[in-house]
């Protein structure tokens, strides 16, 4: 049985923290530069009609094709007018062939969660579920394996770097049921896709940590149930000019991301109440990436809703509405400067006010980051948790219904999700971890013991599912990495993260080894599927994105290449040395 290992810290109270901790992982407050906004400039740009909101007239000049899209019609209409039942009545064939039901098809869906695979799976979609701190039942595991068995070599299920769950090979007459399906066990897909608020990260570890700051899930839960209208549909903030991600930081492993998040709340305590600190602004895109940087700003827990309200509103009201590749919040924030911005969103909270940071950071910075893949004791006597690897995310209908089996067999049916694509089974009795270890999922599929490169692997959908994407990466990804472990003995975590194109979804500039699909050329000077290739990101207190490292490497050649990283950059002892020192 394994153990975390961490430096010798005292536990923290998540009901009543009130002790300053000596470093904090809080960045410094950026310097403030407030750029000449012009009074017209802080317009808003949409207002509502008819209980949706829509871009003003006066405002559509030089707007993007998805924002034309949105104009035409809005597209949550077709979860809150029934919409989507007249559309999966017809031939989609037929709807095809019109361009206002076309685009219902490849953009507009997206606001139900279902992403059309136009390019290599036309007809069929992938749905995109919210799960609010990654925490699902067995119940709700078993119902989505329903759905993707009757599917046969077209369905399957993903765990994505959101902790959460994407089903795959649904057709469009099934999503009227499928929805039905979905909330009778307390699932929505809705609002997971295009210009809205996504997945709410939190600790997977929440509530049972022996040394969590606080329990992350009421609060996710709380910023699931405000952004979904209770699953029901909230237009105020289904209007955005691009994505938005957050996350709710509850232990000092930063297991979260929040560097990465266009809201982070970071805990932290004032005037002896327990609250958050808040960063913004940071994202991945091809053409930029940002990491989230202090707004200044404290929020206790009874306004952790009003200003995460405050902050989309000043984002739906002044973000660019042109180029995609400039329309994430960072780019408004740069625009109006950090404090323009924070008095955008001081505006809009209810009282005109908004605190400024706290200095009681309660995150610590020198804290090394635990594993929580294998058997770990939990906060509550006599019960641990099981961490399981699931290689690059990729579950089969008849896996996710003996996942659902062994959370109620062994724990307490619940299953939790994590940014790296694995699941956390928790609430075991210890008197029944030996049963558990034994079964046969675990031994021939799901490792609470991988090997430390595959422990640290993460790998988007690739080519095989996703249109954007140039190269196939979960297959890839595996081969490579069991390639270069015939060649290397690694001792210390190394994570390798693999995105299929730019839109790097896969996350590589956050992992030691990234790889970003690309099209390269062979010794012959052909066109082959290839990889740049990003080194040095880190994740956790002292987090970083990684640089470009070498570019167009062809996807064959680059195990010696990974060899070479491994020994040169990470300590690995080549097989052939490490056998004869033996």
């Amino acid at each position: 049985m394994s153990s975390f290992g961490f430096l010798s810290a005292p536990p923290l109270s998540s009901s009543a923290p009130t002790r300053q901790l000596a470093a904090a992982t809080t960045p410094a407050v950026a310097p403030v530069v407030t750029p000449d906004v012009a009074a017209a400039r802080l317009e808003p740009r949409v207002e509502e009609r008819e209980g949706y909101w829509v871009l003003k007239e006066k405002f559509r000049e030089g707007i993007n094709v998805q924002e034309k899209v949105k104009i035409q019609r809005e597209p949550m209409k077709l979860f809150m007018e029934g919409g989507i039942e007249e559309l999966a009545k017809l031939p989609f064939e037929e709807l095809d062939k019109v361009k206002d039901t076309k685009d219902d098809i490849d953009v507009r869906l997206k606001w139900l969660g279902l992403f059309h695979r136009r390019k290599h799976h036309y007809g069929r979609f992938m749905m995109r579920l919210k799960l609010p701190n990654g925490v699902t039942t067995s119940a709700q595991t078993r119902y989505l394996a329903s759905v993707i068995r009757k599917y046969g070599k077209d369905g399957c299920a993903d765990v994505t770097t959101r902790q959460n769950w994407q089903i795959r090979g649904v057709v469009l007459a099934d999503v009227p049921e499928i929805l039905k399906g979905l909330a009778e066990v307390g699932l929505t897909s809705l609002q997971s896709g295009m210009d809205n608020v996504r997945n709410p990260v939190g600790n997977p570890l929440a509530g049972i940590d022996p040394l969590e700051i606080v329990d992350t899930r009421p609060y996710t839960n709380l910023l699931s149930q405000y952004i979904t209208g209770n699953s029901l549909g909230n237009p105020t903030v289904t209007n955005l000019p691009r994505k938005w991600n957050v996350c709710v930081i509850g232990s000092h492993d930063l297991y979260e991301h929040p560097h990465i998040n266009d809201l982070a709340y970071m805990p932290a305590t004032k005037d002896g109440k327990f609250g958050f600190n808040l960063l913004v602004g940071g994202f991945f895109s091809p053409k930029r990436c940002a990491e989230a940087v202090p707004l200044d700003a404290w929020a206790s827990t009874e306004d952790m809703i009003p200003v995460c309200k405050a902050i989309l509103e000043a984002y739906r009201d002044l973000g660019f509405r042109g180029n995609r590749q400039k329309t994430r919040m960072m780019w408004l924030i740069d625009e109006l400067g950090i404090e323009g911005f924070r008095s955008e969103v001081v505006k809009r909270m209810p009282f005109k006010e908004l605190e400024r940071a706290s200095s009681e950071d309660l995150v610590q910075k020198q804290w090394e980051r635990r594993d929580y893949i294998g058997v770990h004791p939990q906060k509550q006597e006599g019960l641990s948790f099981v961490g399981l690897h699931i290689p690059v995310g990729r579950i089969q209908a008849d896996d996710m219904d003996e996942l659902a089996r062994i959370a109620d067999e062994y724990g307490t049916g619940e299953l939790r999700l994590t940014v790296e694509q694995n699941i956390i089974i928790p609430n075991v009795e210890n008197t029944k971890l030996q049963g558990l270890l034994q079964e046969p999922l675990l031994k021939d599929k799901f490792s609470p013991e991988p090997s430390i490169l595959m422990k640290g692997l993460v790998a988007c959908t690739g080519n095989q599912f996703c249109g954007q994407a140039i190269i196939e990466t979960k297959q890839r990804a595996l081969k490579v990495t069991e390639e270069v472990e015939r060649h290397v003995a690694v001792t210390r975590p190394v994570r390798m993260h693999w995105t299929g194109c730019p839109n790097t979804c896969g996350q590589v500039q956050v992992a030691d080894i990234g790889f970003m699909g690309c099209m390269a050329r062979d010794e012959n000077g052909k066109p082959c599927e290839g990889v740049d290739v990003f080194l040095g990101g880190r994740i956790g207190s002292d987090s970083h994105l990684g640089d470009i490292y070498k570019k167009s490497v062809p996807c064959k050649d680059l195990v010696p290449l990974v060899v070479d990283i491994l020994v040169n950059h990470f300590g690995a002892v080549p097989r052939e040395r490490e056998e004869g020192e033996e």
